[in-house]
This record gives structure tokens, sequence and C-alpha cells, in this order.
């Protein structure tokens, strides 16, 4: 027989992740795989102090991890299509137009919109990043400004898209989840994202003023040294932003993701052989370990000597531990257990709207998964906001603001440790500059306080059916 758990005991496998990360991260320097597997062996631990056996548990294990594997499968296509994109000349393209056209006093802010328009075109931050964004990341070293502001404009750009295309996931997951509608839950959206995302754009040109301001060799340095590398490496024309463009028009028309990308990786590998006169062999190794060249310059060889399906394997693995991790934390009422005391405390709409982010956020800090952080508080509290008579689409926009974006603020967090994997920056240098991912939950928490776009439905009709099976029994 299965025992309640305890809130003491809830909070153990928690507790033990986030220790573990710390000594991994501040004193071992071994990453986040090992804290997690900590999680879980707590997790499991407690589970069978409660009752569960072993192969209920290795099936909360799996079933956790079954959830991730359209993401999973999306990773490693999008590390493909990085190695056929670099070596087919479309990323040295889009690098050689944008560093002889782009003004650098507007550099900064303009690679967080033009990042955001394309991930709202394409409904995804990842591959965003890994295309337009690894651009920009380049261009950006070739005017010279920092890479860790580079990185945080593109994040920013990245999540305004993943937070408010019809399609992305995690839009659609949000809205499914606490019964509303997609298009109401994207306009109420707006009321956050708006004013997060023009601050972020006046932070950024701002922080790219003084660096401007402090640092004379931006905007001259290297930038014709690499237009000149590139154009010696690579077959560069405008005719290869026909695929890019070719990605954008799929997404427009929902083709479904996976084929998208896998048709697109494949065209870019044609185009390699056909263009750039590769190898099939040396196409196919590029795609599976990621580009390789030696240009001699310095700055190339760092930004182009990546991709692959085998650099998205370390992604991979940490997701799969986080959601199997999830997966008992879910299956087992850990979460509930958690918030169960402090959902009984909230009586005003302020602290509900804070208490759905602490909640969202505690469920990113120990899987480090959007889907969980997105799917476990938006089960709990729909609910609470029913019986409080606020309207639902404000509870998806509150896990949407912590569970899409602001899960960036977690180093470990699957979104954070793949746009590492890509642009090369670590989390702990790009989040002080990706201030769109702490702008969105800070306006989400202020409006909660002031009751500012805070609607409200009455959901009695929904409770009378379900009040008078009760009484029935």
């Amino acid at each position: 027989m299965k025992s309640n758990l305890t809130i003491w005991k809830a909070i153990i496998p928690l507790l033990g992740l986030i220790i573990a990360a710390a000594c991994s991260i501040f004193i071992w320097n071994a990453g986040m795989n090992f804290p997690l597997i900590v999680g879980v062996i707590l997790a499991s631990i407690i589970s069978i102090s409660c009752g569960w056996s072993w192969n209920d548990i290795q099936q909360m294990m799996v079933n956790g991890v079954t959830r991730s594997l359209p993401a999973v499968f999306i990773l490693m296509v999008i590390g493909t299509i990085i190695g056929s994109w670099i070596a087919s000349g479309v990323i040295p393209t889009m690098i050689y137009y944008g560093v002889s056209i782009l003004d650098p006093s507007w550099f900064v802010p303009f690679v967080a919109l033009i990042t955001g328009i394309v991930s709202i075109t394409l409904g995804t931050s990842f591959t965003s990043i890994a295309t337009v964004g690894l651009a920009f990341m380049a261009i950006g070293e070739g005017l010279g400004f920092s890479s860790a502001l580079v990185a945080g404009a593109v994040l920013s750009g990245a999540y305004l898209g993943d937070k408010l295309s019809p399609l992305s996931d995690t839009t659609n997951i949000a809205a499914a989840l606490v019964d509303t509608d997609l298009f109401s839950h994207i306009k109420h959206m707006l009321w956050d994202t708006i004013p997060a995302f023009v601050v972020s754009l006046l932070l950024f040109w701002m922080f790219g003023s003084f660096e401007i301001a402090n640092n004379t060799s931006i905007g001259n340095g290297t930038i014709e040294v690499i237009m000149s590398g590139l154009d010696e490496a690579f077959v560069i024309h405008p005719l290869l932003l026909l695929l890019p463009i070719l990605t954008i028009l799929l997404m427009l028309k929902r083709t479904p993701a996976l084929p998208a990308l896998m048709g697109v990786g494949l065209l870019g590998a044609v185009i390699a052989v056909i263009v750039q006169g590769i190898s099939v062999s040396s196409i196919v190794q590029f795609m599976t370990s990621g580009f390789k060249i030696e240009t001699g310059i310095g700055e190339i060889d760092s930004l182009l000597n990546r991709g692959g399906l085998a650099s998205m394997l370390g992604t991979v693995g940490m997701l799969m531990i986080a959601t199997a991790l999830g997966g008992i934390l879910e299956e087992t009422g850990t979460f509930e257990i958690l918030t169960g005391k402090m959902m009984r405390k909230v009586k005003t709409t302020g602290a509900l709207i804070g208490s759905t982010l602490l909640s969202t956020f505690v469920v990113a800090l120990a899987s480090g998964a959007q889907f969980l952080a997105i799917i476990l508080p938006a089960r709990t509290f729909v609910q609470k906001y029913k019986d409080m008579n606020i309207d639902t689409k404000n509870l998806s926009r509150t896990v949407e603001s912590m569970g899409t974006v602001g899960i960036n603020l977690i180093p470990w967090s699957v979104p954070a440790v793949f746009a590492t994997s890509i642009l090369g920056v670590s989390a702990w240098e790009f989040i002080p500059y990706a201030f769109f991912i702490y702008l969105v939950p800070l306006v989400n928490l202020l409006f909660g306080f002031t009751g500012w776009t805070i609607t409200r439905k009455d959901y009695s009709q929904e409770r009378e059916p379900a009040q008078v099976e009760r009484e029935v029994v």
C-alpha cells in the first residue's frame, strides 16, 4: 500500500538536486548530468519508502522520457542542420552579408528583433538560435561586441517567438491544458510580452552604445578579415539565402516540424555537394560529427567548427534524465504535495500569480524541461483559478512566462544548455544580458499584485454539476 508523501519527504529530491548542482557547477565543474541523476536516485528512494515498487518507478521514468521524444528527435535533426548549412555556405553567406550591411550602433537591438521575427515565424526557439542566432554570434564577434551581450539578445528574440508563435508547441500546450482558446491565449500574452520586449530593446541599445563608447575597434577590427576569409573558403551567393526562406515558408504552411527540418537539412547537404564541391562522405561526416575547417583565421574557425548530430547528444542525454526525474515527481504526486499547502493559503490574485510563478520555477529547477515546467503547474492550478473566478488564460500566460521563457534563468535547464552548446557562451555569462527572460516573469508578478490586465470569468456553472454530484454521493 502506498502511503501519502509528506512535504519533508517531497522536498528531499529537490534539495539534493540543488546541493549537487551547486557542487557540480562551482566545485567539480562537471555539468548537470550527475546532479540530475542524484535527484532521480533520491526521488526513487523516497518513492520506494512510500510504497511504490521499483517496477512502478521504472514505468514513471519511461513515461516521463516518452513525452520528451519529439524534442529529442528535433534536437538531433537540428545538429545535422547546423553541419549541413555551414558546409553548404548558407550560414557563412548570412554572416558575410550581415557584417557588410549592419550598422554597429543598432546591431544589438537588431539581433533581438530579427531573431524574434524569425522565431515567431518558425515557432521554435531552438531552430532560430541554431541558424540566425549562430550567424549573429559570428557577426557580433566580427563587429567587436562581447559574445555574452549578443547571446543575450539572441535568446531574448528566440523566446519572444517561442512564447507568441501559434506554431510553438509550448504555446499550444499551455492553452490546451487550461481549456482556453489558442488565439485568446496569444492575445492575452501580448500584455506581458510587448512591454518586456520593448524594454529589452532599449536596454540592448544602451548596452550596445556603452560597448561602442568604450571600444573604439567596434565596427572595424576583424570585419574585413572575416569577409575575405569566408569569401576564400566558401562560394558566397545571395541565392543561398533561399534555404532559410524556404524553411520559414514550410513553417508558415504548418508543415510538421520534424519532416520540415529533416528536409531542409538534407537540402543543405545537396547544396554543399553541388555548390561548394564537398564530397558526399565529407557532408555525411559534417552532419554526424560537426563541420570542420582550418582557414587560418581563428575567428572563423571557432565559429564555424561546430554542429553535427553528435554535438546534440549531451543535451539529449540531459533532457532524458531530467524528464525521467519529472516523471517520478509528477506520478508520485510530489509536486502537488509541495504546492498544496501554499495553494490553500492563496486568497488574493497577487498571491495566486506569485504562487504560480514560484511553482513553475520549482519544476523548472528540478527538471530543467520546458514541457514539465508548463504541464505540472497548469494541471495543478487550473481549478484554483476557476474557483477564484479568474480567467484561466491568466494561468496559461503566467506558466508560459516562467516555463517557456524564465526557465533560461536556470543554467542547467535544457534550453540554457542548448544555447550554450550552440552559441559557445556559458549560461552564467549570457543570463545577465538576456533581459527578456527575467522581465517577462517580473511583468506578470506586477500584473498580479496590481490587477492590471487580469481578466475574470464566472465559472460557477462549471462548478455546480460537480457540487451536485458530490451531494448525491
